[in-house]
């Protein structure tokens, strides 16, 4: 596996430091470190790493606000004192959530999270998506997705060509096996097909068919940039 690029944003210098030292224990990291957020959310949007590591309570702006801003490539992990913010955290899609002062076998869980999802978008994807419906194994072409919908345990699979596929899994499981650059998340229930979407704005999609789905609040930064594309 290629060198993992890093960026971490942390107004405390100290912060910044552990993170340097562990990612050089772990190795496979090549981390850049920003104690200014804006300074630092300028690098993210020029480089694009494959990994942000990211404080929330910062003076001048929220590291939720920067997570909102972030490429969709791009894996997450906060590292944070304020415990009271991991449901939001995890709502951006963080891939885990450290909890000041954290130690370095934790920080190696997350990690090693983070390269599992990293390593699997690098990972060619095929042109079907294989997935159980009851006792059934189910292809689906992906050019025949519509839509991805997270219904409690299940997923459900709607297919431009008509009806769905019902799946007991989560959401993130299967959007890491669609090809990236084919499908985008808009909601934390919604994946949508990028082809598919005939109109959008900051809080609803139009997709073939005349399907509206609703844009989350914290996906919308994301998908204007993508579809502006």
């Amino acid at each position: 596996m290629k060198p993992i690029r890093c960026i971490a944003i942390d107004d405390e210098p100290m912060a910044l430091l552990v993170i340097e030292q562990f990612c050089r224990r772990k190795g496979g990291l090549e981390v850049e470190t920003f104690s200014e957020p804006h300074v630092g959310l300028e690098a993210i949007r020029r480089t694009r790493p494959d990994l942000v590591f990211l404080d929330i309570r910062m003076d001048g702006i929220s590291g939720l606000e920067i997570a909102q801003s972030l490429p969709p490539e791009c894996c997450l992990i906060f590292t944070t004192a304020h415990a009271q913010y991991a449901l939001e955290g995890f709502d951006l899609d963080a891939v885990d959530f450290l909890h000041k002062p954290f130690a370095y076998e934790r920080f190696e869980v997350a990690v090693e999270r983070a390269f599992r999802r990293i390593e699997a978008r690098r990972t060619p994807v095929t042109a079907h998506l294989v997935v159980k419906q009851e006792y059934n194994n189910v292809s689906i072409l992906c050019d025949d997705i519509l839509y991805v919908e997270a219904l409690g345990n299940y997923v459900k699979i709607v297919r431009c060509s008509g009806g769905h596929v019902l799946t007991r899994t989560n959401l993130k499981t299967v959007t890491d096996l669609l090809p990236e650059n084919r499908f985008l998340r808009i909601h934390r229930s919604y994946v949508v097909a990028v082809g598919a979407v005939e109109s959008f704005t900051r809080s609803r999609v139009t997709l073939r068919g005349g399907v509206a789905l609703p844009v989350g609040q914290q996906y919308a930064a994301v998908l204007l940039e993508r579809l502006a594309q």
